[in-house]
């Protein structure tokens, strides 16, 4: 695991209690997107867990944190093969649990790249699960699939439909994997599917378009609207998949910090100052700003800085286990934390 969860984190990547059950057999995990963020520490922690017997690393590139226990495949889900050579290795690796790790954090231009990769790709690893002994599948999601609405309650369970734009690409991907990935595991096929859809990540060495939104000395807002958010500390979200890869849970799961926050507060407690916009101003602000790839995110995203989007966690404490270490605020701020660091480094090597 990278230096920063291993030395910061060692008690947040302790478990608090595990539900589900699992078999007595020491499992063997693959993990696609393996030398992603998550892939990198989830790996990491595994490489220390006396219940995972080995792990295969599935990338184009190779995890930092692979060891002894991991071995690296050279794997590309953009491939017109990429099934076939998914379902070798994981029939030669006799793997029974997969984690789908392969997906952007972050939205991009290259939607039709976005589109291979997430959906796509999404269905060549479960063909290759199909095809294979692998009994488990546990892929990543997000809560921002809820969708921000001004109808949205106050807390949004695992049985709210996903009402996120579907005209933009970063959400209709990966909405369409959750959709296979649930039929994968449905009842009578003798297999488990497990969403976790994780809050926005916060932590000191996490990199989003949200940790770039909040690094922003002025950060756009929408006058008139102070919507709350909630988040999810980097270190709560490697320990939930740990658990979801180990423990049968099926079903959907949200994965969030304790708390909310308004969006205002957010940003005064990121050491930033808001920047008012007036509805009409901003939208087209937004929108300029994509297109000329100096944003961020998307026009879609703009709604989010004007309704609520933010889900119940009450499921996953009782099915998986999973009780977050961090609340809203403290991700927040080990964030805020570790940019502040980043700043002054900055500036101290910033020519006078």
């Amino acid at each position: 695991m990278s230096n920063a969860l291993t030395s910061s984190h060692s008690l947040a990547l302790s478990d608090r209690g595990l539900s589900g059950s699992t078999s007595s057999r020491r499992r063997v995990v693959a993990i696609t997107g393996a030398a992603q963020f998550l892939g990198t520490n989830l790996i990491g922690l595994l490489e220390e867990d006396p219940l995972v017997r080995s792990i295969v690393c599935l990338d184009t590139e190779a995890p930092t944190t692979a060891g002894r226990k991991s071995r690296v495949c050279d794997v590309s889900l953009t491939e017109a093969l990429a099934e076939d050579r998914l379902a070798e290795i994981l029939s030669a690796e006799a793997v029974d649990v997969l984690v789908h790790l392969a997906f952007l954090d972050s939205p991009t231009h290259s939607t039709a790249y976005a589109h291979e990769l997430e959906s796509v790709g999404t269905m060549h690893v479960l063909n290759a699960c199909r095809r294979t002994k692998v009994h488990k599948v546990v892929m990543r999601s997000q809560t921002l699939l809820y969708g921000a609405h001004a109808t949205n309650p106050n807390y949004l369970s695992e049985k709210h439909p996903l009402r996120a734009r579907r005209s933009e690409s970063f959400f209709a991907d990966k909405m369409e994997a959750e959709h296979e990935v649930l039929r994968f595991g449905r009842p009578g096929q003798g297999r488990i599917a497990t969403v976790l859809r994780i809050a926005p990540m916060l932590g000191p060495t996490v990199n989003n378009f949200l940790t770039r939104y909040l690094s922003h000395r002025l950060a756009p807002t929408v006058l008139g609207f102070d919507p709350l958010w909630q988040f999810v500390h980097e270190a709560d979200a490697v320990r939930a998949l740990r658990l979801a890869a180990l423990y049968d849970a099926p079903g959907i799961f949200n994965i969030v910090g304790d708390g909310v926050l308004p969006l205002r507060t957010v940003i005064k407690l990121a050491g930033r100052h808001t920047l008012p916009l007036p509805r009409s101003l901003a939208s087209g602000l937004t929108t300029a700003l994509w297109l000329t790839q100096l944003a961020e995110a998307p026009p879609a995203f703009f709604d989010y800085l004007q309704y609520i989007c933010v889900a119940d966690g009450a499921l996953a404490r009782k099915e998986l286990g999973f009780e977050p270490l961090y609340t809203s605020r403290e991700a927040l701020t080990d964030y805020a934390n570790a940019q502040h660091l980043r700043d002054v480094q900055l500036l101290s090597e910033t020519p006078a």
